[in-house]
């Protein structure tokens, strides 16, 4: 009789799973002696638990004890350490971020940031033509850029919202870059943005690009549309970006990427744009 408590320590043994190995530079040695050739050790060392030290002299003294050169890059590559893990809402940008322009939602439980998608600029129209035909030229007709529908999909509640920018640099690049086009061949910093304020229009949002009358063309935003900003750089490739004082309700964007002058540059214009809640419901959009 007291043979089955035995019987039955020894079939809960068996069910148990066996512990999981941990590779060493001494389990390394002990498989290349064994002659176990190299395909096998290295897909051992890649589907195991590994506590290898791979300093020079050890790498040394691993290859004189006949570890060969492809099981020690196999070594290696299963030391290296791993990417970090790339966030897309933490609200912590210490934290790992896709690069991009996100805009801190301090308001949602929990926190969390939002990434902005680029808008591309679709249109391209002229404003007051009628007065620089009549005038000749000596009234200035205005360009302008457009972008589809009256209100953009990220908004805040915030009169100074918050943003973080990740640039390339703060991820060693480890994903295809944001900021991979345009005139200027590296952007590392909020400096090369410019904050505007659109304004609502039949089913678009507009913001004036330049002008043109008998004095010449003018490129680029119109001062009264900027709004200054401050930026803080709070690690490398990462920056905190705040308006320099509180926005009205209405919409914005980060300006990015005018590629030429004119109605042409107006067509390939990049936004990042947000919306700063009225009391209106811009959820009917």
């Amino acid at each position: 009789m007291k043979i089955r408590p035995l019987i039955l320590a020894a079939l809960v043994g068996c069910a148990m799973p066996a512990l999981a190995e941990t590779l060493n530079n001494e389990s390394v040695v002990t498989l290349t002696n064994t002659g176990l050739g190299d395909e096998a050790i290295i897909a051992k060392v890649k589907n195991s638990d590994a506590d290898f030290d791979l300093s020079t002299d050890q790498l040394i003294s691993l290859r004189k004890r006949g570890v060969s050169s492809p099981v020690l890059a196999a070594m290696l590559e299963k030391s290296a350490p791993k990417a970090a893990a790339l966030s897309m809402d933490s609200p912590d940008p210490m934290v790992p971020h896709a690069s991009g322009v996100y805009l801190l939602n301090s308001h949602s439980y929990p926190p969390k940031m939002q990434h902005i998608d680029s808008t591309i600029t679709n249109q391209a129209k002229t404003g007051g033509t009628w007065g620089y035909a009549l005038t000749s030229g000596i009234a200035s007709m205005s360009i302008k850029a457009s972008i589809q529908s009256e209100h953009a999909r990220n908004k805040s509640e915030d009169e100074q919202p918050v943003f973080y920018f990740f640039f390339d640099e703060a991820n060693n690049q480890q994903t295809t870059s944001t900021w991979s086009s345009g005139l200027q061949s590296v952007i590392n910093s909020p400096n090369a943005f410019t904050l505007i304020k659109m304004k609502s229009k039949n089913g678009h949002r507009e913001i004036r690009v330049g002008s043109r009358n008998l004095g010449g063309m003018k490129s680029g935003v119109m001062d009264k549309d900027q709004i200054p900003i401050d930026s803080e750089m709070v690690r490398p490739g990462v920056y905190k970006v705040t308006p320099k004082y509180a926005l009205k309700p209405g919409e914005y964007g980060f300006l990015y990427e005018m590629t030429s002058d004119g109605a042409r540059g107006a067509l390939g214009g990049r936004i990042f744009d947000f919306s700063v809640m009225a009391d209106r419901d811009y959820d009917k959009d």
